[in-house]
């Protein structure tokens, strides 16, 4: 309260006091009276601006305190954080750090679904290479996952992510990487997923869907994602836009290679992408990926021609090349109550080598000799979606898969096995709910022709529960 705004309060208390008093001036007082009480109105009109005086004075020094303890709090925050990425020290006597001083980060996703689909035995991909696709009807809990991430030093980052599934353990992801490297290198070191594609480096729960696309399942089986064990590194170009290169050496395992139990890298990948803003209410990113591997002994079972069951397995070169899309719009800028996505991949593989087929229950292959001739393929695929968000938690998409079975060429075993000339199509809808970033339910309808002769519509109602600290997703 400044001064002017003290001296009108104190004349209005002034002229409301004389104003109440006045009647019984007139009929009681008389003038030394009067003047006795204009002494005391005087008196108590000094004692409140000095109270005022003394207020003011008090708030200066609180709000004094205020700052300091402020900025107090402000250099401790920033000491802690310098000590956190700082490594630690031996103490004087030269023993270890203590041990609590490692506080990684938890997370738990929880997530399962009820699937309402028919009842098809060896569910699999018409046309492509033999992948059962196990999809159990009914309720079921779906991977369960584990992860662990924390700063080693200044300089690197580990994370570990475990896969839950009923009784057994998987080890998804364990891998070291960089954090100061400089020029904008990164290195990643132990098993991870490969750098190639767009949906491939998402875990599931982060799927704008309940299931892969068609593509994925086909390009890398059951599992519908790319991991490797081995080393990354890649590097982000300083230019306005962003601009990444990126390299991979591994030892090639996982599908469509095998483990073949031999020194150095067995599968090699390269990736860029490329991205932008236009504008402050749309984004985009493109980019092209190459996957090369072998595979040795690349078992699979196959519908021989006299419909029984034919084993073979596969031996040569696979190359696998990708190119995908995904463009992102959000009103201002802001994506919490608006937006919409479009993505897009496409692939395309070669493969080369021999095959053999094995055996057969009917006595194919050579009566059951088994008969080794060629293998060569060229089979691609693509699939696009959108998904837009019409309110801060409902969501609604619709995605189209298809799968071009291509050119297969299997020597002398064309006669022995029954190839099917199919190109598997799907269809989806989906819609989901989010009661915040945390937790979302979803409901998805399927119609799925990518088996020969069957037409599926499949229901699926998926549940997706996350517990403590989660990074960030992917663009």
């Amino acid at each position: 309260m400044n001064k002017s705004s003290r001296t009108a309060l104190s004349t209005a208390l002034s002229l409301g006091l004389s104003l109440g008093i006045s009647p019984l001036a007139a009929q009681a007082a008389n003038d030394a009276e009067l003047a006795e009480i204009r002494k005391q109105l005087q008196q108590m009109k000094d004692a409140y601006e000095q109270r005022i005086v003394q207020l003011e004075q008090k708030l200066a020094r609180t709000e004094a305190t205020a700052a300091k303890a402020e900025t107090v709090a402000r250099d401790a925050e920033n000491s802690a954080r310098e000590a956190n990425l700082r490594p630690p020290l031996a103490s004087a006597t030269g023993a270890p750090p203590a041990a609590n001083g490692f506080n990684p980060e938890i997370s738990l996703l929880l997530q399962g679904q009820y699937r309402n689909m028919k009842d098809v035995p060896n569910r699999r991909i018409s046309g492509f290479w033999p992948t059962d696709i196990n999809e159990p009807r009914g309720f079921s809990v779906d991977e369960t996952e584990l992860a662990f991430s924390a700063n080693i030093s200044p300089f690197w980052r580990g994370q570990v992510t475990l896969a839950l599934v009923d009784s057994d353990v998987e080890v998804e992801e364990a891998y070291f990487q960089s954090l100061g490297l400089g020029y904008g290198l990164g290195l990643k070191g132990g098993r991870y997923r490969s750098g190639i594609g767009y949906l491939n480096q998402q875990h599931a729960h982060a799927w704008d869907f309940a299931d892969a696309p068609l593509m994925y399942k086909a390009m890398f089986g059951q599992a519908a994602n790319y991991t490797e064990d081995g080393l990354q590194l890649k590097w982000v170009a300083p230019t306005p836009m962003f601009l990444e290169f990126g390299a991979e050496i591994a030892n090639g395992a996982n599908y469509p290679g095998t483990d073949n139990n031999k020194n150095g890298s067995n599968a090699g990948a390269v990736f860029a992408h490329i991205g932008d803003d236009i504008g402050v209410s749309n984004s985009w990113l493109a980019g092209i990926s190459y996957l090369d591997t072998r595979a040795k002994d690349r078992d699979g079972s196959f519908q021989a021609v006299d419909g029984s069951e034919a084993t073979g397995n596969f031996n040569g070169k696979s190359k696998t090349w990708l190119a995908d899309f995904v463009w992102k719009w959000a009103p201002d800028g802001n994506a919490k109550y608006q937006n919409f996505k479009l993505q897009g991949e496409y692939f395309y593989r070669k493969e080369q080598g021999s095959f053999a087929c094995l055996d057969t229950a009917g006595g194919g292959c050579n009566g059951g000799a088994g008969v080794t001739s060629r293998y060569d393929t060229r089979q691609s695929g693509w699939y696009m979606q959108g998904v837009y968000q019409f309110s801060s938690r409902w969501r609604a998409g619709l995605r189209y898969d298809q799968l071009d079975p291509g050119r297969r060429d299997l020597g002398a075993n064309q006669a022995n096995l029954n190839i099917a000339n199919h190109t598997p199509t799907r269809t989806t809808l989906m819609t989901d709910y989010s009661w915040d970033e945390f937790s979302r339910v979803r409901l998805q309808f399927a119609h799925d022709k990518a088996m020969q002769g069957v037409t599926d519509n499949q229901v699926w109602v998926q549940y997706i529960m996350s517990l403590g600290a989660h990074g960030a997703h992917r663009f």
